[in-house]
């Protein structure tokens, strides 16, 4: 006989309203946190990305370059695109204990908008994922990162070309590129759609955009000057981590100093392989499989991936679970394995000693990910082979 206290309590949770009443109390209380909390003894805050993120325009508007050490103003780069700085022209004009709520909200509230409205999963599991996703998305937060928009925008591109608007979705795929240049991988999956054609143009033509956007503020010299910047910068980046990635993971218990491009390409072979078996076979679980790969796909082949950035390969985790009638036990096992080294191992649950000589090296917090992506992988591109069998003993 089944528990009816547990019943209530599931419809309880299930209730959109507090669902959104839990994520704006969660930007509002990390952000005071951070807000209370005393800058270091270098003289910088706990809320130092988003320092960085708001300092980029008037190092823009002042024609300074955004992408040097300013270590007077924060502690690290600026490493985002020249019109994401401009983006955060309102932001740079608000005082810190206003403008980082509000940059926590914006992280916060379109995420849980595109996680309650995603197509092909059940309208009922859908806040059981908002519920899981919620713990990742305070991690990164609380370091005042940019991932739940991120996030919020390659959902966006999934929910828009399901709902037949690839313009829309082209504008979201761009945006997120412009906003972390990984982003823009969320222009693959859209190609197993019937308007791709159209969406391809209006990528090029939002892309366009967003790429002159800061000519409002500079002139095309400057411009010219401040990509050169951006790209000089990226190179440097780009040889001096492997992150909570396949390269980390790979270098950490096998000892495989393997170079990144050839892990990167790779990741891109068999991403690109599962978007060519939806496209051959473009069915509706077989659709959001392909976006949870993507959004597992980003971080784990990221070289700078790192905690906060789990936020999005955990919506990707959770979309990989969800869509299922029924799982079997192992991807249970696999999924609550996948929650318990991502989103718990950064807390107190895990004693510090656990977390740096174990949890930190043997980089456990991406492994389950990677699995993961692995098990989507082979599961898309067995349905490429089954569909072409069933073509060869057709004919």
């Amino acid at each position: 006989m089944r528990n009816p206290t547990l019943k209530i309590n599931a419809a309880f949770l299930q209730k959109e309203k507090l669902l959104w009443w839990a994520y704006t109390l969660a930007a509002v209380a990390v952000s005071t946190q951070s807000l209370w909390q005393r800058v270091n003894r270098h003289g910088y805050t706990a809320y130092e990305n988003y320092v960085i993120f708001k300092n980029a325009f008037p190092h823009l508007l002042q024609g300074l370059n955004p992408y040097m050490a300013y270590p007077a103003e924060q502690w690290d780069l600026y490493k985002y695109s020249p019109a994401f700085a401009m983006a955060m022209a309102p932001f740079a004009a608000l005082p810190d204990w206003l403008g980082l709520q509000l940059w926590n909200l914006l992280n916060a509230l379109p995420l849980l908008w595109a996680l309650l409205r995603l197509p092909v999963l059940l309208p009922e599991r859908r806040p059981w994922l908002a519920w899981f996703v919620l713990p990742e998305l305070v991690i990164s937060m609380q370091n005042s990162q940019s991932n739940g928009i991120t996030a919020a925008l390659i959902l966006g591109v999934f929910i828009a070309m399901e709902r037949g608007k690839p313009i829309r979705a082209a504008g979201w795929a761009a945006a997120g590129g412009f906003l972390k240049i990984f982003g823009i991988f969320a222009a693959a999956p859209a190609l197993v759609y019937i308007r791709r054609r159209r969406f391809a143009l209006a990528l090029i033509a939002w892309s366009a955009l967003l790429l002159v956007a800061p000519l409002v503020l500079l002139t095309a010299d400057q411009l010219r000057q401040v990509y050169g910047w951006w790209y000089a910068l990226l190179q440097t980046d780009h040889s001096r981590s492997v992150g909570l990635s396949v390269q980390g993971w790979l270098l950490s218990w096998f000892a495989w100093d393997v170079p990144k491009g050839w892990i990167t390409a790779g990741g891109l072979l068999l991403l690109g392989a599962s978007t060519f078996a939806v496209y051959r076979q473009p069915a509706p679980a077989h659709r959001i499989l392909l976006w949870a790969s993507l959004l597992l796909w980003v971080v784990i082949f990221n070289h700078k991936a790192e905690s906060p950035t789990f936020v999005i390969a955990m919506c990707g985790v959770g979309m990989w679970y969800w869509q299922s009638a029924e799982n079997r036990p192992w991807k249970t096992i696999l999924f609550w394995t996948a929650f318990a080294c991502a989103s718990l191992t950064p807390t107190d649950i895990f004693p510090r000693t656990v977390r740096a000589q174990l949890v930190q090296p043997f980089v456990l917090k991406a492994v389950p990910c990677i699995i993961i992506w692995i098990a989507i992988s082979v599961q898309l591109l067995h349905t490429l082979l089954t569909k072409q069998q069933l073509t060869s003993d057709e004919q």
